[in-house]
């Protein structure tokens, strides 16, 4: 298996469960298909969602942690996300969701499970494009909550895209890149050197 998903912090596992497990959360969460489950709903699949905050004049990415995506599954299909966020008191629950990105993000694990190389699988929102990609990168090592990417790796981008980016079609970062920063306003995205 080409995919190495990384493990979660307990502590946002745990907000995940305390949510699911309390009908108050579930009930204001306001999503059909979490709300119509017929069985137990299990967090599956973890991944970390970064934001890419600027990308340096020399084209590096700075990203930042802001939360770990769960999919909710309810026998043998995902009904819903959750997703928590760093406090600093810890990791809290966020929210539970539904919608497109939650069937386009399984779609791109299946895709990705076909390539040949090895790979950590993160999310990665660019918000000035309302846009979220799968982020394969290329070192299954690495601290999930640290990092940029590397030219190397691959962002897979989510349905639905911003016109003019195919979804679903793996770029390398490098190639990918250049596009979304000439898409953003500068003075937002483009950082001065480092």
């Amino acid at each position: 298996m080409p995919l190495r998903a990384p493990q979660a912090p307990a502590p946002a596992l745990r907000s995940v469960l305390t949510a699911l497990s309390s009908p108050t959360a579930v009930r204001e969460a306001r999503t059909p298909a979490l709300l119509g489950a017929q069985g137990p709903v299990t967090p599956e699949l973890p991944l970390p969602v970064h934001v890419l905050d600027r990308v340096t004049a020399d084209g590096v990415a700075a990203t930042r942690l802001a939360g770990w995506r769960f999919h909710l599954r309810c026998g043998d299909r995902t009904v819903a996300a959750a997703e928590t966020r760093l406090t600093p008191d810890g990791w809290t629950f966020s929210h539970f969701f539904e919608g497109p990105y939650v069937a386009s993000t399984e779609r791109a694990l299946r895709q990705a499970e076909s390539v040949t190389q090895s790979y950590q699988p993160r999310l990665l929102s660019v918000p000035e494009l309302y846009m979220l990609t799968l982020w394969l990168h290329g070192d299954c090592a690495a601290d999930p909550a640290s990092g940029h990417p590397a030219a190397t790796d691959l962002l897979v981008p989510l349905a639905p895209a911003p016109p003019g980016i195919a979804a679903h079609r793996p770029h390398r970062v490098a190639e990918l890149l250049p596009v979304l920063t000439d898409r953003v306003t500068p003075t937002r995205l483009l950082g001065s050197p480092a």
